[in-house]
């Protein structure tokens, strides 16, 4: 019976698909919801520049802004990193740059495509064996098709697509446009290249453990003519030890990704480290709730799922804020469709 309901969760993930008219139409099962009004939000970052969120919605960006691409930390003691071999840190000088621990003196090297910021960096012999679901994502072939279809599956779970979520969060993102943001499980790097893009944050830094969604993410810029390259950084490193200091940064970004995470507490509890006061921490995930809430046994069957795959079900939007009130976030809001939920909460003054 068990794996007769595990089949019907799976397929669970997959309802009917959206129309074009219907894409944009978002269930209020929370509040508040999201209201689509026009907005110019002034921004502290170091020339004017302005960008364009639709047709009718200027964003004007006074840049002044305090960060700077000094927030890397070593993940063993999260003191800061020295930056040895190049002048700046972007996409095209990662290749052939150190970073040194003020503390440990560790050094970590940067890869062709990345920076290598995990624990274990430098280990010869010793590597760390994650759960299947993260252990998945790091093959070569669901890279490759990551954004070749994998990802525009989604829709059927009440995802809009890429470029509407990216509408829908700069609602949640307005206090912090302009700063830093981190991508954090960035997959092939498909909202880190809007980030980047939008001209709207001072640094954005992508980051994934798996080296070849790092590596499609790399290969994706090089396509792509007039890529913003110098407010990029790609790093490899572990949801669980942000290799970033304290309060350094302004906003993190997680795109259908923390149901994947090994632990989410663990993980959130390092976003909200890492988060200034007032810095704001979004998210998207799905939710196993409504109909299915009346599958018997539902929570312990979830429960051995997680630990078997690696993969949590979330089964209400509770556990969401539950989760995130523990590690210290506030304010918590969302919106919903179908199993899609969009949720936002923030590191208090």
């Amino acid at each position: 019976m068990a794996s007769s309901i595990l089949s019907n969760l799976s397929s669970a993930f997959r309802p009917s698909q959206l129309s074009s008219s219907s894409r944009g139409l978002f269930t209020p099962y929370c509040t508040p919801t999201f209201i689509r009004t026009s907005f110019a939000a002034k921004i502290r970052a170091s020339s004017t520049a302005f960008a364009e969120t639709r047709a009718t919605d200027p964003v004007v960006i006074e840049k002044d802004v305090s960060s700077s691409k000094n927030i890397l930390a070593c993940p063993v003691c999260y003191d800061p990193l020295n930056l040895i071999g190049a002048n700046v840190l972007s996409v095209d000088s990662a290749r052939g740059s150190s970073l040194q621990c003020s503390t440990c003196k560790k050094t970590y090297s940067g890869k062709e495509t990345h920076l290598e910021l995990t624990v274990a960096s430098g280990a010869k012999e010793y590597d760390d064996a994650m759960p299947m679901a993260t252990e998945l994502f790091r093959t070569p072939l669901i890279s490759f098709l990551y954004e070749r279809g994998w990802r525009q599956n989604f829709v059927w779970g009440g995802f809009p697509g890429a470029e509407e979520e990216f509408e829908m969060m700069k609602d949640y993102l307005k206090p912090i446009l302009g700063g830093n943001i981190l991508d954090a499980s960035c997959g092939s790097g498909l909202f880190s290249r809007l980030f980047a893009k939008s001209g709207l944050f001072s640094l954005v830094t992508a980051l994934d453990y798996s080296e070849n969604m790092l590596r499609q993410c790399y290969e994706f810029i090089k396509q792509e003519e007039n890529f913003p390259k110098e407010n990029l950084i790609l790093v490899r490193a572990d949801i669980a030890r942000l290799p970033f200091v304290s309060g350094s940064l302004d906003a993190v970004h997680a795109g259908a990704a923390i149901h994947c995470w090994p632990s989410p507490s663990s993980a959130v509890a390092e976003v909200s480290r890492v988060l200034r006061p007032g810095g704001v921490f979004v998210a998207t995930t799905y939710i196993l709730d409504g109909p299915f809430s009346f599958i018997p046994f539902l929570k312990p069957i979830s429960q051995r799922f997680t630990q078997a795959s690696g993969s949590k079900i979330f089964l209400s939007e509770r556990e969401l804020e539950d989760v995130c009130r523990a590690c210290g976030l506030v304010n918590f809001t969302c919106t919903r469709n179908s199993r899609f939920i969009m949720f936002c909460a923030t590191k208090p003054i």
